[in-house]
């Protein structure tokens, strides 16, 4: 096998809706200022859920609970192609709000913006799975987290998550 093994960077997403709005978040990244969900890689030894809702807290300050897979997505950087990015995105609601928290290094803000405001910004998109997700989203798209197993780390039982 050679030096050079390839993996994906695997990260998780939160598509979330409230009254017609849906959750983003404005970040620095290196092509800019973007859009985004909530997002952020998993961790090791992190389950998908636990990663889903620590991100979105680390980013918008919203408590976040999954209800269910919207998708798995496989998507390579076309400014990088030795960057492809595996995205399981989870639907949910926002459990409660923690207005002391500080939010991620390179969050610039939370914001609650309609799917047209969305479309509109295009743009300023940090990747096309925003649209993606939300296309799917509206579609009625909601898998069971019971597709989901979890293997702790440690030796046990196993757990569902």
């Amino acid at each position: 096998m050679g030096a050079n093994v390839w993996k994906p960077h695997v990260v998780v997403a939160a598509i979330i809706e409230r009254g017609g709005r849906f959750l983003l978040v404005e970040e620095h990244t290196e092509f800019g200022l973007r859009l985004n969900q909530p997002a952020g890689h998993l961790e090791e030894g992190e389950s998908l859920l636990d990663a889903v809702r620590r991100e979105v807290f680390e980013e918008t300050a919203h408590h976040f609970e999954p209800e269910a897979l919207l998708g798995v997505y496989r998507w390579r950087h076309p400014q990088k192609p030795e960057r492809t990015y595996l995205r399981f995105a989870f639907t949910g609601r926002v459990t409660g709000f923690d207005a002391s928290a500080a939010l991620d290094h390179g969050i610039v803000r939370a914001l609650w913006l309609s799917a047209e405001e969305i479309v509109a910004l295009r743009a300023r998109h940090r990747s096309p799975l925003i649209l993606d997700c939300i296309r799917d989203y509206q579609l009625g798209r909601r898998y069971s987290l019971d597709l989901i197993s979890d293997y702790p780390d440690s030796p046990g039982e196993r757990e569902a998550s």
